[in-house]
Order: structure tokens, then C-alpha cells, then sequence
């Protein structure tokens, strides 16, 4: 079993994960058709998980992170895509952005999301906001529809565009079709689902909101980003930030951080991309101190994820971190917003 891993130590940590990701999913689905509401809500616990580790490991798969052999993480991180609804875009266009996040040091995203929400009607643009105000994530929505009717655009023409546009309509015909039998069967179930798939974005867009304070491009295809200023290691980690519960060992802070599999000790990932999540916060406790700057907890970035959460949408930066040390440091953080890896095209 090991000689399949990239790292022999990932046999049990990588199986035992995938495991869990693959098993949580339908047993999230029996919880919710269960009349007890414990159980619906455990029900809905195995689902928010199965999902976002689904999209983790599409990040550790785009990597190579997990498998010796690039193929067997394409199919792998394919087969996550179908997991959390994601499979609209391919996972080597998906896997092709990531990497110009990590070449180019920069926010190589596929839509610009700002812009259209500022060229938009006024009550286009305010009903997002308003959304966003009430906590649904429109904006992720957006960048998902995106990703669907890209191949639709009228500019595409030709026999690769065809192709694109037919197994997006296979795709939707499916998903929907799924979606329209689990609300036949309990439109409470298809609620608890809602709900999950709600949970899992938040999960995601709060971790993804932190990490950097890059410089957003969006570009469809493969311009490179403007060389106006230096990007260089330096830069790179002086722009990115570790957002976790806490960096120690302790049980319930490895748990907790374990809702993202590890995704949020990201300097030590961007010092080292093809390490593998269960190595991520030894190998960060053995590069940085304690009271490294670049780290801010979860306590800290709940204030600013919820007070920012309007301004950040339309705003020309991510804002700044105050000094370690400062009471508040991450206030003025606005963060980013759709910059996920799950709809890069």
C-alpha cells in the first residue's frame, strides 16, 4: 500500500482521510433522511466534513502532494471535484491556476468579480451585498455560475468549445437530476444538504479570506501578471499568513485544524508546497517561532471576517495586518473574496 504514496508515512494518515472523505458522504446523506434531529444534525456534521476535506484534497491532489504518480492524483482529485459539486471545472484547469498562485505570487483569478458587481445594475449589486450582509456567500455563487456558462460565452466557437458546452450540460443534467430526487424524497433532507453545502463554503471562503495580502489578477487565459514589483521568496511569505486555531500540539488544537486538513498553516505550505497536510504543522513549528508574525488564530480573524464582511466585496485591496503585538491586529484585514481554487478555470 505504501509504494503508491509519494511519502511512505502518508500510507495510514492519507488512507484513513480519504477513508473518512469518501465514507462520510452517503453516511451524511442517511443521517439526514433520519427523523431524529440529533442524528440529522450529526448527519449534517459528516457532510460539511466530507466536503471540505473533498476540497483539500483537490488541493493536495493538485500539488501531487498525496500519490507517486501524477495520473492517480488527476483521478483522484476528479473524483473530490464530484464530491463538492466543483466537477464543472476541470481539475487541470483547476490545478494549471493554483500553480501560477504559487509561480507568480499572485491572485491569478478566473473572474472578476469586483468589476462585474460595479458595472452591474444597482439593485444587482446591492442584492449581493445585501446577501453577503445576511452571511450567504452570493459572491461564491457567482464565481460558480461563472465557471458554467464560461463555455457559453459568445466569443467561444469551435469544436473545443462544443466539447466544453456538452459536458457541462452532462454535468448539470446529473447534478440536478440528483438534486431534484433528494427533494422528492425528503425536501428535509434536501434542506439539511442546503444547509452543508452552505457550512462547507463558509468553512472554505474564511480560510481562503486570510491567507494572503497578494495582488488580485484576473485573467482567463495564460497573460502573464504585471512585473511591477518583486515577488520574490521574501515577498512571498511577508504576504502570507497562517490562520489557525493555534500552532500547538495539543489535541484539541490538531483537531480543530483538522477541519481544513491542515490548509491553514500556509506559510509552511508555500515554503514547501508538496508536503503533505498531516506534515504541515510540525514542519511549521520547526520553521518559525512561537510568536511568528505571520500567524493569526482564528479568535483573531472572527472579528474582522464578520465585520468586513460587506466591505471586502467591493474594496481595492485586502487591507493591512498590524504589528504582532498590536491589541486587534487583524481589524483592518479585510481579506479576499473569490479566490477560491475551486472555480479557477
Amino acid at each position: 500500500m505504501s509504494s503508491i504514496y509519494r511519502d511512505p508515512e502518508g500510507r495510514w494518515p492519507n488512507t484513513l482521510a480519504l477513508s473518512a472523505t469518501l465514507l462520510l458522504y452517503p453516511l451524511g446523506f442517511i443521517l439526514v433522511f433520519q427523523d431524529a434531529w440529533l442524528i440529522n444534525t450529526l448527519g449534517v456534521f459528516a457532510l460539511v466534513l466530507s466536503l471540505t476535506w473533498s476540497a483539500y484534497f483537490i488541493h493536495e491532489f493538485a500539488h501531487h502532494a498525496i500519490f507517486k504518480n501524477p495520473k492517480t492524483n488527476a483521478r483522484w482529485g476528479t473524483l473530490m471535484t464530484w464530491i463538492n459539486g466543483s466537477c464543472f471545472a476541470r481539475f487541470e484547469d483547476m490545478r494549471n491556476k493554483h500553480m501560477r498562485h504559487h509561480v507568480e505570487r499572485a491572485d491569478v483569478v478566473t473572474f472578476d468579480v469586483k468589476g462585474f458587481l460595479l458595472s452591474a445594475p444597482a439593485w444587482w449589486r446591492n442584492t449581493v451585498l445585501a446577501l453577503e450582509w445576511a452571511y450567504f456567500p452570493a459572491v461564491e455563487f457567482l464565481m460558480r455560475a461563472f465557471v458554467i456558462l464560461l463555455p457559453f460565452r459568445a466569443s467561444s466557437s469551435g469544436a473545443s468549445s462544443t466539447g466544453k458546452r456538452l459536458r457541462i450540460i452532462a454535468i448539470a443534467f446529473v447534478r440536478i437530476t440528483a438534486l431534484l430526487a433528494l427533494a422528492w424524497a425528503s425536501p428535509k433532507a434536501w434542506a439539511l444538504y442546503a444547509v452543508s453545502v452552505l457550512i462547507f463554503i463558509t468553512l472554505l471562503r474564511f480560510a481562503d479570506c486570510f491567507q494572503h495580502t497578494y495582488d488580485a489578477y484576473p485573467l482567463l487565459d495564460n497573460t502573464p501578471i504585471p512585473k511591477d514589483k518583486l515577488r520574490d521568496r521574501a515577498y512571498e511569505q511577508a504576504n502570507t499568513y497562517t490562520d489557525v486555531v493555534g500552532v500547538s500540539n495539543t489535541l484539541g488544537c490538531s483537531l480543530m485544524n483538522m477541519l481544513w486538513l491542515n490548509f491553514g498553516f500556509h506559510n509552511a505550505h508555500h515554503e514547501r508546497p508538496t508536503l503533505a497536510w498531516y506534515r504541515l504543522p510540525s514542519y511549521h513549528r520547526e520553521l518559525y517561532p512561537v510568536d511568528h508574525a505571520q500567524v493569526l488564530t482564528v479568535s483573531e480573524l472572527l472579528r474582522s471576517f464578520h465585520t468586513n464582511r460587506v466591505k471586502r466585496i467591493l474594496a481595492d485591496d485586502y487591507g493591512v495586518v498590524s504589528a504582532k503585538g498590536e491589541a486587534r491586529r487583524a481589524d483592518r484585514f479585510l481579506g479576499a473574496v473569490g479566490v477560491s481554487f475551486l472555480t479557477a478555470v
